[in-house]
């Protein structure tokens, strides 16, 4: 590969990386082309970009970064696809169903950048649990509207009550 053809991809890499805010570093290697179709397919329609890249030109695109991603470059060795995504915890969930269902066992999770911490290849069940925005966003405001449910619940059944009691009283 030329050196501009390099510095081109880097560029491109970089870009990226400040695109999508989380990404994984997996192994796909020993997949063979039916699955790797199916796996980009499966990325595809999670809205997660899978790339293969050389493990020295994503060294070179993360130290373009202003943070320090020096914790994930003893994973960046053999092959490596690298999946980015704004929704933190769908790689983990896409390659925990995917090397389930592949006699290979892949892809293997080898090191994560998700809401700004490093995590490691031992760690797919935390990054799985892990819940997205939108989904705690969800959670919080069910916790709001519950007190205010119950609220209005218990007026709308004292207002049954009390006209009930007012009804008896009128009848005798």
């Amino acid at each position: 590969m030329k050196k501009e053809d390099k510095v081109a991809v880097i560029e491109q890499l970089s870009n990226t990386l400040s695109e999508y805010s989380h990404f994984y570093v997996a192994d796909a290697s020993d997949l063979n082309a039916e699955q790797t179709s199916a796996l980009r397919r499966a990325c595809f329609e999670q809205q997660i970009k899978m790339i293969v890249v050389k493990n020295t030109l994503m060294k070179k695109a993360l130290d373009q970064k202003d943070a320090d991603f020096s914790q994930l470059y003893p994973s960046l060795k053999g092959s490596s696809a690298i999946m980015f995504t704004n929704t933190g915890n769908a790689p983990a969930k896409l390659i925990k169903s995917f090397s389930a269902n592949n006699p290979l066992k892949k892809p293997v999770l080898k090191a994560a950048y998700v809401e700004e911490s490093f995590y490691g290849a031992d760690q797919l069940e935390a990054l799985v649990s892990i819940k997205s925005k939108n989904e705690l966003i969800g959670d919080v405001i069910a916790l709001l509207q519950s007190p205010a449910k119950n609220v209005i619940s218990s007026l709308q059944s004292g207002a049954n009550t009390l006209h009930g009691l007012l009804k008896t009283l009128a009848e005798k």
